[in-house]
């Protein structure tokens, strides 16, 4: 089952209803979109510095193969690499242009699909709010005396 990352976006004046409809949720693992046409993909998330970056990497990869006059098959071979990297990455990107415009990640869910995900998300997320807050915990209390360490030192800062 994929596995989702939740990204809560900066707070406005607005009703929760409106709040919650602007959470992201990034599905991890591999998107053959962004492999297979990872400018339009870029494009089609308002990814705009990592579309200038493609860009500048692919166009720099291709003037350096044609100035050391490299065959169309290694060309190729590295647009299919970068292809794959984008691929992989793509999960990343997402979050890291998240990140940038100041949603905070609030956590993992898993679901079949995203539907499914952001149910399960949001059952949990307001199951949380309305429990009444867990009792502090008690006070750490030490129960052995200083002699009953266990180690290689039968004493506290005992040296020889």
């Amino acid at each position: 089952m994929p596995v989702y990352t939740v990204h809560e976006p900066p707070r406005r004046d607005d009703d929760a209803l409106a709040h919650t409809s602007r959470f992201a949720f990034v599905r991890d693992g591999f998107h053959w979109w962004a492999f297979l046409l990872a400018p339009f993909w870029m494009l089609r998330h308002r990814m705009w510095l990592e579309f200038i970056a493609y860009l500048l990497i692919v166009g720099g990869i291709a003037y350096g193969l044609s100035r050391l006059g490299a065959e169309g098959g290694a060309a190729a071979w590295i647009g299919l690499l970068i292809g794959v990297l984008v691929g992989m990455e793509a999960s990343s990107l997402r979050r890291w242009k998240l990140a940038r415009r100041g949603f905070e990640n609030v956590g993992l869910v898993v679901g079949e699909d995203l539907e499914d995900a952001e149910r399960r998300f949001f059952d949990g997320w307001t199951a949380q709010e309305e429990r009444p807050p867990a009792p502090p915990p008690p006070p750490f209390v030490r129960t052995s005396a200083a002699s009953d360490i266990i180690g290689l030192f039968p004493q506290p800062q005992a040296r020889p």
